[in-house]
């Protein structure tokens, strides 16, 4: 496992890094995006802290937005474990009022007026600044969405179960409330033990990413 998680990350290596302010015009409409974090290292490389799908067809260049510009953190469950994370390294019991998802109509008719606007304003830029500055991606562009959700659960599950795919010591994760954050190494709590890649499908992964940098 250890040996495949080694020759993901060199191949993925290979594809071009963007870092705010990117150039949303050239990202692929579809695909997986693959985050990184300064300072997070892992076979001689950057270590793949996050991999992202987008739901609807075209919506790549959405979702980058909703998560590196766009101030809602109920729209881009990224963003929300990030403001966790720096809200629960400060002991800030606004973390509670954070946890609120305020899209659905009846929450805000119920729970919106008990929501200081002002602090989550606050915190919403905090997000922005950290994810901005800390953060770069590369986009393996991928057309249909079942391949997309099949790369997506077998690539962290492969990063998950790799024992070279450690965090950092002041990694911002280990702050986070959520545990399995804290103990996989990466900022997201599902497919985090299911099926890794299969050499095959590495091997087709690979195709597709060499093929289209040509």
């Amino acid at each position: 496992m250890m040996d495949l998680c080694n020759e993901l990350h060199i191949l993925l290596d290979l594809l071009p890094h963007h870092r705010f302010p990117f150039a949303i015009a050239q990202i692929p409409k579809n695909g997986l995006y693959i985050l990184f974090e300064d300072g997070e290292k892992a076979h001689g490389t950057d270590r793949i802290v996050r991999v992202g799908n987008h739901t609807g067809q075209d919506q790549l260049r959405s979702r980058l937005n909703q998560h590196f510009i766009f101030e809602n953190k109920d729209r881009s469950i990224f963003r929300k474990n990030i403001g966790r994370a720096l809200l629960n390294k400060d002991r800030d019991p606004f973390l509670e009022q954070w946890e609120i998802d305020l899209t659905p109509h009846a929450t805000r008719a119920e729970l919106g007026s008990r929501i200081d606007i002002e602090k989550q304003r606050k915190e919403e830029r905090q997000v922005t600044g950290y994810i901005q500055s800390h953060f770069r991606f590369i986009v393996i562009p991928i057309l249909l969405k079942e391949n997309r959700l099949l790369y997506e659960s077998r690539i962290i599950s492969t990063i998950a179960r790799c024992h070279s795919c450690r965090p950092s010591p002041n990694w911002l994760g280990f702050e986070s409330p959520k545990e399995k954050i804290r103990e996989s190494g990466l900022w997201q709590v599902n497919e985090l033990s299911g099926q890794p890649l299969t050499q095959s499908e590495f091997d087709a992964l690979k195709q597709l990413i060499l093929t289209d940098s040509m």
